[in-house]
């Protein structure tokens, strides 16, 4: 899910970042520099994920039926951090309901950074798209709202 919300940001020329295990270093390899990620000096996913928490205002959560892995542990950072989240279930919302859900979240809570998790890619197939379809809508419809930034 973060890539493909890196992704969207970078085709709206919106300024993202985050943080990246040291090595820059993902499940496919090497994680390519288009990425304008904060290299962790040393640390693994669960760091990387702990500081993506940290540094945002709030997190939206996209997942599919359950909750697992790095993702409930995503969760479980911002309920101990005590900072806003949002769970989007894609079993049940479509990309279009699930950017409508994202937009009251990021406006009721005054969101500027924002931070998007979920599963990999290998753990859900089709969830790079399905985030990216959703993000996607998300920015283009804050853009209408006179929200510049995600």
């Amino acid at each position: 899910m973060d890539r493909a919300a890196l992704d969207v940001a970078l085709k709206h020329r919106i300024k993202c970042g985050g943080w990246c295990p040291a090595g820059r270093l993902d499940e496919s390899g090497k994680i390519p520099d288009r990425y304008p990620l904060k290299e962790l000096k040393k640390g693994g996913p669960e760091e990387r994920t702990l500081r993506n928490v940290q540094g945002s205002e709030g997190t939206i959560v996209i997942y599919f039926h359950e909750l697992s892995g790095g993702t409930a542990y995503t969760v479980g950072c911002c309920i101990e951090d005590r900072q806003p989240h949002r769970l989007i279930d894609a079993a049940k919302y479509s990309p279009e309901d699930a950017a409508t859900l994202m937009i009251s979240f990021v406006c009721d809570n005054e969101i500027d950074i924002l931070n998007i998790a979920g599963p990999r890619e290998s753990e859900w197939v089709g969830g790079y798209a399905y985030a990216f379809r959703a993000v996607d809508i998300l920015v283009s419809r804050l853009r209408v709202r006179g929200r510049g930034r995600v």
